[in-house]
């Protein structure tokens, strides 16, 4: 049994021998190529909004800061830390033009420095007034119309001319006195109608010019206002916003009034 054992020994330590020996000559393992360095990415402050600004509100300083942008991907309306250093604090309480989403960057033609004037009289433009209408549901096209649509206003009334001439039989007639004009905000109310909440709008605020809210006032007087919603395909090319300005005003109080049938002088 010793000498069995002994052979086994000698095979093992031979074998293990032979394995060394094996091990020794082969080559040690290549080192993994060099990673090659990208370079960095340079960066620079850019002011943003820290959380989703709504329009009309006023800007706290919480809600906007600086935060690390892509040079290459700054665009040239941005405003960085570098520029303006002061930025974050001089948008505090101006009020906000258009929505801006959490992240997105802010900058100067997103917000509006009212110095204390409410934001109806800051984003009106030079020259332009804003007036309010009453509405419902029948007159403002279903409740359909919001804030940046374009509406037609129109006069119903008793055409007090022809019903003179026929012997006092009533006639209604209705005529489009403006055109293409915009509208700056909706009035909106909760109502309950068959169980469900339903908002439906109150007034409504147009942006029009001097001249035309005279006629506006006075048509008031004469009959039913009622607004048509455009198409946001011809509202921008048909009778831009300030183009509507050119209205004829005595015209337009002649119509209102006395009913002259054309109208096209008032609307253009």
């Amino acid at each position: 049994m010793k000498a069995a054992r002994l052979v086994v020994l000698g095979v093992a330590i031979a074998a293990g021998a032979v394995a060394a020996m094996l091990a020794g000559r082969s080559r040690p393992p290549e080192a993994p190529p060099p990673v090659a360095q990208l370079p960095a990415l340079e960066t620079v402050d850019v002011l943003v909004a820290k959380t989703d600004l709504q329009r009309g509100q006023l800007i706290e300083a919480a809600q906007i800061g600086w935060q690390a942008w892509p040079k290459a991907a700054a665009n040239a309306n941005f405003i960085t830390r570098a520029a303006r250093p002061n930025a974050a604090t001089q948008f505090v309480h101006a009020i906000v033009r258009v929505p801006v989403a959490s992240g997105q960057p802010v900058y100067d033609p997103m917000v509006v420095f009212a110095k204390g004037s409410g934001f109806m009289a800051a984003i009106l433009p030079t020259g332009m007034r804003a007036i309010a209408m009453d509405v419902s549901p029948d007159s403002a096209a279903g409740g359909f119309i919001l804030p940046e649509d374009h509406v037609d206003v129109l006069l119903t009334r008793h055409d007090k001319a022809a019903e003179k001439v026929n012997g006092g039989v009533e006639k209604i007639v209705s005529d489009t006195i403006l055109r293409n004009i915009r509208v700056l905000a909706v009035d909106q109310a909760l109502e309950e109608k068959s169980g469900q909440k339903v908002a439906v709008a109150k007034t409504v605020t147009l942006q029009v010019a001097p001249s035309q809210a005279e006629v506006l006032a006075l048509a008031r007087m004469q009959g039913t206002l009622s607004l048509a919603l455009r198409s946001l395909t011809d509202s921008p090319n048909a009778g831009i916003e300030g183009e509507t300005a050119r209205t004829d005003v005595s015209a337009a109080i002649n119509t209102v009034r006395f009913g002259v049938s054309s109208m096209s002088t008032v609307a253009r």
